[in-house]
This record gives C-alpha cells, structure tokens and sequence, in this order.
C-alpha cells in the first residue's frame, strides 16, 4: 500500500486540479500543462477515485466545486505554496527562470515596461520574457499571459490585482494648436475643437468635465482616432487636437512645454488606478512570476494624482 501512495504524484495532481479550478476549466489548464483536455478530466477523475468522492460537479458551461472539493482546493493551495517556499529557501541558488508572458497598455509600456526590461533581466538572467503590448483588455488565461498590466477599473473576476499606482486625467494641447484655434475657457468651448479619441473598446464615450456646479461630459468627435494611448499622445505633440491622457505620459511634455494642460479648473479629479493582474491564490505563484510583480512595485512611480 506505502509503495502504490509512492506511485502516484499526488503534488503534481494536486497543482494540476488546483489550477483546473483556477482557470475555470479543463481545457484552459490543459494549455497551461501543454496537455489535451481529456488527459486533465481523467487526471482529476483518477484524483476523486482515488479519494473516494467527487470534487467537481461536471456540466458543459461550468465546474462547480462541491464542499468536498471546497475544502480540498483550499488546502491545496496553502500546500502548493508551502512546497514552493520550502524549495525556494532549501538553497541559495535558487532563482526564477523560465518564459514569463507580459501584457501591459502601450503608454505604461512605454513609459515603464520597456525601460525597465534591461534591469529586470540583468538580476534575473535566466528568465525569458514575452512582452505584449496593447490598450485592448486581453483575457489573460485564453492568451497564456502570466501578468496584464492593466489602466482604470478592475471587472469582477477570479484573477488576483497588485495595485501599481495611480494617475490623474487631463486635457492637453500642443502650443503651436493653441496658438491657431484658440485656448478654450469653458468645456462649451471644446465643441469647436479637434478632440482625439481612442477606438479600442475600453475608450470612454466622451470627456467628462465639471462646469457650474456640475457634471458634464463632451463627446469626442475629431477627425483622427488611435488604437492606443502613446499614438493619441503622439498626434497631440504633432499639433492635431486635443487630447484627454494620463498625467504620467505628459507631465514630461508638460514640464518642458511641448504639452499645455487645458481647462484644469474644470478638471473633475477622476483617476485612473494601475494595476497588474494575474492567475494565482492563497500566495501560490511560479517564482518568475512573483519576482516580477515584486520588481514593478519596488521601480514603477506612476506619481499618484
């Protein structure tokens, strides 16, 4: 009997039910083990087997854990972190490694990411990493991301947020566009404008802006749209309109004057918060992955508001 419990890997189907429960189903785990749908439903079926009950309510939609299988998650993952802290402190040579797939929105790229990609890699030398950058909201597990970083508010969702920081919003123009259309003085004003919109599906409808004691928004109806923040930034430094950006993309262009801000005193105060997303519970995360969070927190300033 000791030497049949020796046979099987419980650790190693342990981690793969947990992450069946985490990634919400057979076939997204199946992508993250490289095996096929069926092998991971007859590894957990052998898993109640050998159990002696059912952990999972099976239907076409959906995995639904029963009580038992509740229980058995939640040890689970206290068992898996501990397995991991053990052999992280059981030697010094201990180091991440591995491919670690990064989605992050094109301005924090820009302005973070890339940048800090060398220093990133030089104390981790043997971790490989995978940058992806759009202003799209991508579904992390569909496209094996390990971390999205991720600007405005969080969905509801099983995934784990590391806030990074927080950025107001303001309205800027370049002086030479000021100096031919005019500067504007009241939000009624923008309406004669070029105003720069995004076309990505998260963009807001409009601009919002407080005037008399209220809330208003302007609807953004120029002649030039961009897929991502840093193209808007782009085409407001060339001259072509105004654009609403986050402070950190400007505060550069701003401080040196190639940026004016407009109609701060009617600037409603909104921010957007930063933060990194990512599939892991109860602390259980791959050594890449919690390396990397813990290196965007220590170098990322996003500069508040």
């Amino acid at each position: 009997m000791a030497m049949a419990r020796l046979e099987v890997n419980r650790s190693g189907e342990l981690e793969v039910f947990v992450r069946v429960i985490e990634l919400g189903g057979f076939s997204a785990a199946a992508r993250a083990f490289g095996m096929t749908p069926s092998a991971v439903s007859k590894l957990v079926s052998r898993l109640e087997q050998r159990l002696g009950t059912r952990l999972v309510n099976r239907s076409t939609r959906q995995l639904q854990l029963t009580p038992e299988g509740c229980a058995f998650y939640e040890r689970g993952v206290r068992i898996l972190a501990d397995l991991e802290e053990a052999e992280r402190c059981a030697g010094e040579h201990t180091a991440p490694r591995g491919r670690l797939r990064v989605n992050a929105n094109v301005p924090f790229g820009h302005r973070f990411l890339l940048p800090l990609t060398p220093k990133f890699l030089e104390r981790h030398p043997d971790v490989t990493l995978d940058i992806v950058l759009t202003d799209e909201v991508i579904d992390i597990l569909e496209q094996r991301t390990d971390v999205a970083v991720r600007a405005g508010p969080l969905k509801s969702s099983n995934l784990m947020a590391r806030k990074l920081g927080q950025t107001r919003m303001t309205i800027v123009g370049a002086p030479g566009y000021l100096a031919h259309h005019g500067t504007p003085t009241t939000p009624q004003d923008l309406l004669q404008h070029n105003r720069l919109g995004a076309n990505y599906v998260r963009a807001q409808p409009g601009w919002p802006l407080r005037h008399g004691g209220g809330d208003i928004v302007v609807p953004v109806t120029g002649n030039a749209q961009a897929s991502d923040g840093e193209a808007l930034h782009r085409l407001a430094l060339a001259g072509l309109g105004l654009a609403r950006l986050a402070a950190f993309q400007v505060r550069e262009d701003i401080a040196a004057g190639r940026l004016l801000p407009v109609l701060e005193n009617c600037n409603p105060g909104d921010v957007e918060e930063v933060h990194a997303v990512y599939v892991g519970q109860g602390g259980y995360l791959p050594l890449r992955v919690r390396a990397f969070l813990d290196f965007l927190a220590e170098r990322v300033d996003i500069g508040g508001c």
